[in-house]
Parts: structure tokens; sequence; C-alpha cells
């Protein structure tokens, strides 16, 4: 804690895990960037994949790239908060980078689903916090996903199939908002992120930061 009277009081905290899960097309990857891009203390978990990398990415930056043996052993010996399959190549968000910025007092940002959000909540019970993002309807989800030019028409279905499927998760998360206008809900999200901060658990050096205000009360 400064004793510098121009730096703002601040009371020290261990950093958390914000979870952003949410259908395909809802707008999670938006939310995600506009938080990412406002907020310094928020990293985005790097994922380690088995999968080759392509010409533009970098180790570290885009994907940490590992073969499927490396894989398997950070899986076996618990370095991985949560991992999946996909298209017969293995993803998954590694635990020692994460617990490294929790300690330091940053916050990470996972853009997972309801079944990594799981792994990660047990990984780390009381660091994490879900918020659920949702369509404000099924027919403007499909709408957006028909707005976007990459999707096949075969592609949109499977996503609709799943939907509703995901959404019926959504009681596992701690926060719920419904993304009507992109500009509110980015504005909610960060709301849960500021609020989620400042719980009182989260708070490591709030007895130190006490004690010194009382006795210094002049």
């Amino acid at each position: 804690m400064s004793s510098d009277p121009a730096e703002p009081a601040k009371i020290p905290r261990r950093g958390l895990c914000l979870v952003l899960a949410a259908p395909s097309g809802t707008g999670k990857s938006a939310i995600t960037r506009a938080l990412l891009d406002s907020d310094p203390n928020l990293a985005l978990s790097i994922s380690v994949t088995t999968r080759a990398p392509r010409p533009y990415e970098q180790e570290g930056v885009h994907y940490y790239f590992r073969d499927q043996r490396e894989f398997d052993a950070m899986v076996a010996s618990g370095d991985m908060l949560e991992w999946a399959g996909v298209f017969g190549r293995s993803y998954g968000s590694p635990r020692a980078p994460v617990e490294a910025a929790l300690s330091a007092g940053r916050d990470v940002l996972f853009d997972i689903d309801w079944q990594g959000y799981r792994q990660v909540r047990a990984a780390l019970p009381g660091d994490v916090v879900g918020l659920y993002i949702m369509p404000p309807s099924l027919a403007e989800l499909e709408r957006r996903l028909r707005a976007r030019a990459s999707d096949s028409e075969a592609e949109i279905l499977r996503r609709m199939a799943t939907a509703a499927s995901e959404i019926s998760h959504v009681h596992e998360f701690d926060y719920v908002l419904v993304n009507n206008t992109l500009d509110i809900a980015v504005g909610e999200a960060r709301a849960v992120l500021t609020a989620s901060r400042l719980a009182l658990g989260r708070l490591t050096g709030l007895d130190d930061f006490t004690g010194h205000l009382l006795s210094n009360p002049a």
C-alpha cells in the first residue's frame, strides 16, 4: 500500500478468472474484444493446442503449440485447467500462467463453453466468475448467424440445433446478460467484472488497509 498522497489508494487483491460463455452468434467475441481493449489489467487466457501453427501465429501469443504426447502429459500432471478435443485436435487452458496472474492481482478472461467453465471452476474454486450471454431470441440468433458471410447453411443449422442445449446450462453461471445492444451488453459485462473485483473475499490486503486507515485518522 503506497503512502504517496498523490497515488490513489488501492486495496491489494487476488485476481479472478472471468469466464464468458454463450451460444455461437450471441456476440461473445465482440464483448470479449471490447473488455480486453479497454482494460489493461485483463488478459485473455492463451490456450494450448495440438494443431499446427498458421503462418501468422506466434508461440505464446496466439497459442502454445504442443504435440499430442506433450498435451496428454500436461493433462495427466494436472497442468491443464480445462481441455477438450475438437475435430481431431486438442485444446486446453494451461494452469501455470493463470495462477501466476491471479497471485499478482491480474485478471484472466476465458472464452470457453459451459463444459470448460465447469472444469475451470472445479480446478480453481473461489477464483472463477461465470457470465453467460443470452441472445434476445432464437430468431435473432439465427439472423445474426446468417449475417456472417463465412457460415454455410449446414453450419448455421448445426449451431442453431446446439443453441438450446447450451442455453439449458445457464443456471450454472453467476451472472446472465441479454445482448440486445452491444454497447449496453459491454457495459453490463464491465459492471460484473468491477463488482467481482470488489468482492470482500478477493481483497487480500483489506486487513492491512483497514489497520493503516484506523491508525492514521488525521
